[in-house]
This record gives C-alpha cells, structure tokens and sequence, in this order.
C-alpha cells in the first residue's frame, strides 16, 4: 500500500494537474519554484513544455538544455527536445532546431528505422572523393523535401546514393545529382554496396548548417522524360484534397469531400491515385508536369509540385500543423512556386476552400 505523498510530491501533482487543465503559466509558476529545492529531467521536461505552449522558446530551450546536460540520454528529454526542435523551427530558428529534432531516430524507430552498416555516420566531415548513402525515413513528402539537399552532397564532391521506397525510386533517379538510387520497400531488408558514410534525409541540413537565409526553394525535380509521353495531354488545374489515411494528421489534413466535389464541379482535374491510374510518383511528376497549377492538402504531390517549380496552393490545418510551414506565412522558403492556405480554427475548411475559390477567379 502507497504511503501518503511527500510535500514535494504533493506540489509536483498540483502542478501537474493544472499542466493538464491547460493552466501553463500557473503550472510553470509551480514547477519553478519545485526546481529551486530540487531538478529532476522529468521535472526540466514539463518546464519545457509549459514554455513551449506560452510560446517562450528561450526559456524551454534553456531548461531543457541544462536536463540533456544531465541526462542526454534520458527518454523524456528527448521527447521533449522533439518537440522544441520543431517549435524553433516553426519559428525559423534553423540552426538551434535541427539538433534537437536528431532525437527522432531513437524515439520513433518506426519512422527512422536503425542503419547498420558499419560505417561511420555523416556528422560533416568532408566529402571530396567520397561516398554517402542517405537512408529513407518518414514520408514520401519528406523523402521528396529533404532530397534537394543531395545537389549540396555532389556539390562538395560526393558520389550520392539516395534510399527511398520503390514509389519515389523512378523520380529520384533522374536527380542530376543522385549517382544511384536504392529502392528500399517498408521493413525490407536490403543490401548495399560499400559507402564512406551514411546520414538521413532529415538530417542533412542539420549536417549541411541550412538556415532560413541559405535555403533555396528552387527546382530540382523533373518528370523523367520515358513518362512524360504516357500522360501528355493533361492540362488545368489539378487537386488533391486527402493523404494517406495511415498518414500524420491525415484526418486534420483532409478536405471535406463535399468542398472538393464542388472544386472538381469548377473543372478541376483529381491528382488521387485512385483517379489518375498513377503507378508511383514519376507517374504523377508528368501529370503534373502538363498542369497550370496543382491545389493539394499538406500531402506528398504538394511537396513533389513545389520541387517541380510548378505553381502549387497548399491548403493547411491549424491542428497539427507541420514546423516545415513556419508561422504565418502564405508562402514557403522551401518552395518558391508554393502559395498557403492556413485554417484560422481547427477544421475551418469552409474558409479556405471559399478562399481558394476566390483565387481561382481571380486567376
């Protein structure tokens, strides 16, 4: 039987309960005096977190950084740092973000799956005359995103290998920049030939020092051209109004089927697989390809038209919006053809589809 709670263990519940009630400022007032006789990691990460929903970065990087110091390895120190990572990069604080987003390998092996090759991990050494093999994790939009930056790879002199699951395979490979491409089917196994050094996609501009002043959103994918003839004739606007239902936020992201019927009423063309009969993404690059514009929710085919260069209108939730979007802004740095549409409540479609009819007549 529990004995009765500690005065410190008595605070630390109060303080907890009002983090839950969504009473930040008074939990932090709670937890802050806590750390005065005593600081725990677990104590520094709920610190952290009720900085971060005041929106007072500083402060939870600060708190969080004096618990990684004490306990790097420490599960929810990581989880937290997640966390912070993101919201700095939400804010456009690239160069403090990406170290802290490194933990996600540990805490979701599932999405960043362990390497284990035997050779040393890309941490910035130089690449003159080497070779690096860059190992798929997360999403297709995110493989599609993070592979602009193997033009940088071959910049510095490296033979680039590219990992990515058999639908992005095709695209991928007609990358100038991409020496090879491994097609690495969800919980395969595969073997590679030997390389200097490996790293992962989201890592890379962490590794490569990318801020928000040194990112480009120029171009740097194309259809291969062996497709372009199979889909030729396509033209207008085209629109993808839901992701994958296995996807992050998919439920959040997706348009409500009567406002996308009544876009599609308006002679927009669908970009869902179901419809345009797409066998992988190279497919649906030349689909794209023939368009004027593409309207997508925060899925793959938005991210695959924006590193086209292809005009795209990206339409965003408010509930759990990405860090890649930033804060408040219609456009994105990642992608300079990208134009946003935000939600301003938690499933207020009605607005941005009404807004994204504006648009189109006004095109």
């Amino acid at each position: 039987m529990a004995g009765p709670m500690s005065d410190l263990e008595q605070r630390f519940a109060q303080a907890l309960s009002l983090q839950a009630a969504g009473r930040f400022r008074e939990a932090l007032e709670g937890y802050l005096a806590l750390s005065r006789q005593v600081l725990t990691a677990n104590l520094a990460c709920n610190i952290c977190d009720c900085h971060l929903r005041l929106g007072e970065l500083d402060a939870a990087q600060a708190a969080l950084s004096n618990a990684a110091g004490q306990r790097p390895g420490h599960t929810g120190v990581q989880a937290a740092g997640l966390r912070l990572g993101a919201a700095l990069l939400a804010d456009g604080r690239y160069a403090e973000g990406w170290p802290w987003m490194e933990a996600r390998a540990g805490l979701h092996p599932e999405a960043a799956a362990p390497v284990n090759l035997g050779i040393p991990e890309w941490t910035g050494q130089p690449l003159a005359g080497k070779s690096i093999l860059v190992w798929v994790e997360q999403g297709f939009g995110d493989q599609i995103m993070f592979a602009r930056f193997a033009g940088q790879l071959a910049a510095l002199g490296a033979r680039v290998t590219l990992a990515a699951r058999p639908a992005l395979a095709a695209l991928l490979a007609a990358m100038p920049a991409a020496d090879a491409v491994v097609p690495v089917a969800l919980g395969e196994t595969v073997r590679v030939a030997p390389h200097d050094y490996w790293s992962r996609y989201a890592s890379l501009p962490y590794r490569l020092g990318v801020t928000l002043e040194t990112l480009s959103g120029a171009p740097y994918l194309r259809a291969p051209a062996d497709r372009l003839g199979r889909w030729a004739g396509r033209r207008g606007v085209g629109l993808m109004w839901r992701t994958s239902a296995t996807g992050f936020n998919a439920a959040a992201k997706a348009l409500p089927e009567a406002r996308a019927r009544r876009l599609l009423d308006r002679g927009l063309v669908s970009l869902q697989p179901e419809d345009t009969g797409a066998g992988d993404f190279a497919d649906t690059a030349a689909i794209v390809e023939g368009l004027d514009l593409v309207v997508s929710v925060d899925t793959a085919v938005a991210h695959l038209a924006g590193a086209m260069g292809k005009p795209c209108w990206t339409l965003l939730p408010r509930q759990g919006l990405d860090w890649r979007w930033l804060k408040g802004r219609a456009d994105s740095p990642w992608y300079d053809s990208m134009r946003l549409f935000r939600q301003t409540e938690a499933g207020g479609w009605s607005a941005v589809a009404d807004e994204v009819e504006a648009a189109l007549d006004a095109r």
